[in-house]
């Protein structure tokens, strides 16, 4: 293997100066919404860059297939030292999937122990999900730093609350051993604290809540607003001597898999169209087909007439996708399962309300009545309710949209990092409560 560039040493008023985060699956330098980037390539990569600020030098490890050269890449450029450095570990074939990983776990472990080899160990291990918290237990006890794990999504909860979902055995048992053995265990919620006590008997005080962020420099209520391009059809469909109110419009930005629901919002809007044939939607589905079971999105989008709109936009940067939120009337968060919902945060910080099922997460990031609805039992049938409700009442839209500005102003990353600083240094906790 090629050598590594090495990061920096440096002094950190928080008595951490090296973090080895290991996020093997998936990168934070890749897009979110494409393959399997989603969230959790967000939080890595914002965290990273807040630790960074903070003082800490950070290397972050993960995987690539062995038909690919090891490389380096300074995902700061052009700051100050230190560094976030990504190194890319060569290992399995091209054709190895997510659920694969865990079969090369021993492998990319030594090259994490060879890295360390005659240079400065780090303070802490932070992995994130199941593949990377197995190599960090295999790694903690050679580099001499505890591992601090965050799951990001839990199989138990997962396959709860979404009776098609199937997890593989290998990932509980992992799971299960990562509850008992990490030395601290990071929940993005109170209710996923809780979720860890319960489903996975994780030891009381080892758990500590952390939320995520939003990157408020980028979404913003202040800024371009960006949506489909008009339609000559809506002409037509309105009639001749109408004045037809603008088409509902709305954005679900997302990988395209079943467990994000894209396939229950579009059946919404079915319903919706017949609940209601004299109102119109737009619908802008921003993401990628994801998974092992993914999405038939050409079945699935309705036919290029009548009064509902849906077009398929290949994932955005984040400016982009900022503006695709601010031009929109209502952000649609149709999942079966969250550890969170950064989109429906980053939406409420665009001043766009959200309509989302009352699940994981999402119970904490909507203000339910307030910047946004929550749905209960993942119903097609509800969600066109809503739809028909919200597109006959846009003054509703309006005020939750302007409230949802000010929630979101709870998220803030600069925040979860001086915590995660704590939790680093300090691994004895006090027990949460949901």
């Amino acid at each position: 293997m090629m050598p590594l560039t090495e990061s920096a040493a440096t002094r950190s008023p928080h008595g951490i100066h090296r973090v080895a985060v290991l996020s093997l699956h998936t990168s934070p330098l890749e897009q979110p919404g494409a393959g399997d980037a989603g969230g959790m390539n967000v939080y890595v990569a914002h965290l990273c860059r807040q630790l960074r600020e903070l003082g800490m030098a950070v290397d972050v490890f993960t995987r690539v297939p062995a038909s690919q050269p090891a490389r380096s890449v300074t995902a700061t450029p052009g700051v100050a030292q230190p560094h976030v450095i990504v190194h890319h570990l060569p290992a399995g074939p091209d054709s190895a999937t997510k659920d694969d990983l865990y079969r090369f776990v021993p492998e990319i472990s030594q090259q994490i122990r060879d890295f360390y080899r005659g240079r400065p160990t780090p303070d802490a291990i932070h992995s994130h999900y199941w593949i990377s918290g197995l190599a960090g237990l295999e790694v903690r006890r050679d580099l001499g730093a505890p591992l601090i794990h965050t799951m990001h999504t839990l199989a138990r909860v997962k396959m709860r609350d979404d009776p098609s979902a199937r997890e593989p055995a290998v990932r509980v048992r992992a799971e299960d051993r990562l509850a008992a053995e990490a030395d601290v265990l990071t929940a993005n919620t109170s209710t996923e604290c809780a979720e860890l006590h319960e489903l996975y008997h994780a030891p009381s005080g080892r758990v500590a809540v952390v939320p995520p962020g939003v990157d408020r420099t980028v979404f913003t209520p202040h800024g371009p607003s960006r949506w489909l391009p008009s339609h000559e059809r809506w002409k037509v469909h309105a009639g001749r001597h109408s004045a037809p109110q603008p088409p509902l419009r709305i954005v679900f930005a997302g990988r395209l898999q079943p467990l994000k629901g894209p396939q229950l919002l579009l059946e919404a809007l079915s319903v919706a169209a017949r609940m209601a044939p004299q109102e119109r939607f737009e619908v802008a589905l921003i993401g990628h087909p994801s998974g092992a079971h993914t999405l038939r999105m050409d079945r699935l989008l309705p036919g290029p007439t009548g009064p509902v709109r849906a077009e398929l936009i290949p994932p955005v940067p984040a400016t982009e996708l900022a503006a695709w939120f601010r031009g929109a009337d209502l952000v649609a968060v149709p999942s079966f399962s969250e550890s969170f919902g950064l989109v429906a945060a980053e939406a409420q910080a665009c001043g766009t309300p959200v309509l989302a099922n009352r699940v994981g997460g999402l119970k904490h990031v909507v203000d339910d009545g307030a910047t946004g609805q929550l749905l209960t039992g993942q119903s097609a049938v509800q969600w066109a309710r809503w739809l028909v409700e919200v597109a006959r009442d846009r003054s509703r839209l309006q005020l939750w949209g302007k409230q949802a500005a000010l929630h979101a102003h709870r998220f803030d990353w600069a925040a979860s990092a001086r915590e995660l600083a704590r939790l680093y240094r300090v691994p004895k906790l006090e027990p949460c409560t949901a």
